[in-house]
């Protein structure tokens, strides 16, 4: 056997040896659960601040939506209107666009990021801030 071929066999017998005695890595976590609404659905909405926007869907559930950048006029507005791409359903913020009448002209925010709330962030939300 030439000194490479041995090097090599050597080298090889090493990393097994060195992976044998590892423990496995645990398995990657399962991305997020997708929840997906109807626009029909929203039942109001709330600025958290000009990049952050909660809307009710249903009778309970809260959905937090990230613009992607800031809408200026959005924590001002007392209503909105929602424009779904391709369809009525909105399953991320790439689905979403917000119009918000402003005192220069409506406004068009893009959703960046969508998430629906669990039962304890919501009950934490601070009193008046739910929509």
């Amino acid at each position: 056997m030439s000194k490479i071929t041995a090097a090599l066999a050597l080298g090889f017998a090493l990393a097994a040896a060195g992976c044998a005695g590892k423990a496995a890595k645990p398995a990657a976590t399962a991305p997020a659960e997708r929840h997906c609404f109807n626009q029909a659905q929203v039942s109001g909405f709330r600025a958290v601040d000009r990049e952050t926007v909660n809307l009710r869907v249903g009778a309970s559930d809260i959905y937090q939506i990230k613009l992607l950048g800031v809408c200026p006029d959005i924590k001002w507005t007392e209503g909105v209107a929602l424009e779904t791409q391709g369809s009525s359903q909105i399953c991320t913020g790439l689905d979403l666009t917000i119009h918000v009448p402003g005192p220069t002209g409506p406004q068009e925010c893009a959703a960046e990021s969508l998430r629906k709330l669990g039962p304890d962030e919501v009950a934490a939300m601070p009193a008046g801030t739910k929509p």
